[in-house]
């Protein structure tokens, strides 16, 4: 393979270091803020899940505006104070003593949040060769879906032997790798899109990526599906009776993801999106079906932890590669943007959502409803792709060499 083809570059190294600390703090606090809220604030449930909706909604917000600051004020000044930022609020925690200052705190964690995991996925695809972007995009991706792991395990480990004020500072110092790790980040440069030189009103276009959206509005459906999971999973098997074997669902869902993982980014290069994406999202309904019935039973609840991790791990990547496919060479920023915002829409949306349904019905429900949305997603997908044309943008740059 030659260096141009070059995935685990010392940059690519670097960006994909700062996405796994950066999604470490997310998840860590993800899954212990709502414990913290309820037992050491004195606070209730809904109120301990208003502190992961909030910061999310603050993403959304920042997402439009992303493209804009990369834009305007370029990649590497861009991740370098988007993670500056993100760190030092993370510091703050260790102070906040109330409810309405971890709100307000989350807020603003949240802003930092939208334009740093928009900023380095834009620099991940800028430093992937184009060849291989399906693959490196998984690589990459690999990050987030491993930090899913280790933040939840490390969180909930650590409260056990440390308070939460300790948990806060250990994981605020983490986050200092991550600033290092983004001084070392080179930046490659981009053939601008030809308009970009044009001098512009304010548009749609200075937001967001217009021909991205189709793949981003099919992605806020997996999104949804993809929140039962990480909001709920804990909480079904805590009411199931399977508690002791809770931590280990997102163990085996990481090794068969990190194991399936590079095989479906080089299909995804070599055959294009739709034996990637409709394959998985088949496996993914397959794996929530099972879920809903493993009742009691420990070994059907991670078989289905398996099945959901070949089935969503590669979702993520596909559709992220496809809305930066879709906006061309100089907009991966605002590509990137317009995916992650319905993306965060659809995990916001289904945490709120899928709570009314486990409130009205159960968890049994709960994902068959997702299965069969899943199911439609599906649907979505052909007919979009349909529209699109039979030749994908990554069929025609692939060179014979690696097919």
């Amino acid at each position: 393979m030659s260096n141009q083809n070059k995935i685990w570059t010392k940059d690519f190294i670097n960006i994909s270091l700062i996405q796994f600390i950066v999604f470490i703090g997310f998840y860590t606090l993800l899954t212990t803020l709502p414990i913290y809220v309820i037992e050491d604030l004195g606070g209730t449930e809904a109120q301990g899940g208003l502190v992961v909706t909030i910061m999310l909604i603050a993403a959304i917000i920042m997402r439009p505006i992303s493209g804009g600051i990369i834009e305007k004020f370029g990649k590497k000044r861009t991740l370098l104070w988007s993670t500056g930022l993100f760190t030092g609020t993370m510091f703050f925690y260790f102070f906040i003593e109330s409810f309405t200052g971890i709100m307000v705190l989350r807020f603003i964690h949240g802003l930092s949040f939208g334009v740093l995991t928009t900023v380095a996925s834009a620099i991940a695809a800028d430093v992937v060769p184009n060849a291989r972007k399906g693959a490196g995009l998984g690589y990459f991706a690999m990050a987030t879906n491993i930090a899913m792991v280790v933040g939840p395990f490390l969180g909930l480990t650590l409260i056990q032997f440390v308070s939460y004020k300790m948990l806060f500072m250990i994981i605020s110092f983490v986050a200092v790798i991550g600033v290092l790790c983004s001084v070392q980040v080179k930046v490659p440069h981009v053939t601008s899109n030809p308009f970009s030189n044009v001098k512009k009103k304010f548009s749609i276009q200075s937001l967001i990526e217009v021909r991205a959206l189709p793949i981003a509005f099919i992605s806020l459906f997996v999104g949804i599906a993809y929140s039962s999971i990480l909001s709920y999973v804990s909480v079904f098997a805590n009411a199931s009776g399977l508690a002791h074997v809770a931590s280990y669902f997102f163990v085996v869902f990481a090794i068969v993801m990190i194991l399936a993982r590079p095989s479906f980014g080089q299909l995804f290069d070599v055959k294009g999106p739709k034996y990637v994406i409709i394959p998985c999202l088949l496996i993914f309904s397959i794996g929530l079906v099972m879920l809903s019935f493993s009742g009691d039973s420990a070994w059907l609840f991670l078989i289905a932890a398996g099945v959901i991790g070949l089935g969503s791990g590669s979702l993520l990547p596909s559709f992220q590669t496809m809305c930066i496919q879709a906006g061309g060479p100089g907009r991966s920023g605002h590509s990137t943007a317009t995916f992650y915002i319905f993306w965060d829409i659809g995990i916001a949306t289904g945490s709120y959502v899928l709570g009314m349904i486990v409130a009205m019905f159960n968890f049994q429900v709960l994902y068959i409803v997702c299965a069969v949305l899943l199911v439609f997603v599906v649907g979505m997908f052909i007919i979009q792709q349909s529209w699109h044309g039979k030749k994908t943008p990554v069929q025609q740059q692939i060179p014979a060499e690696n097919m």
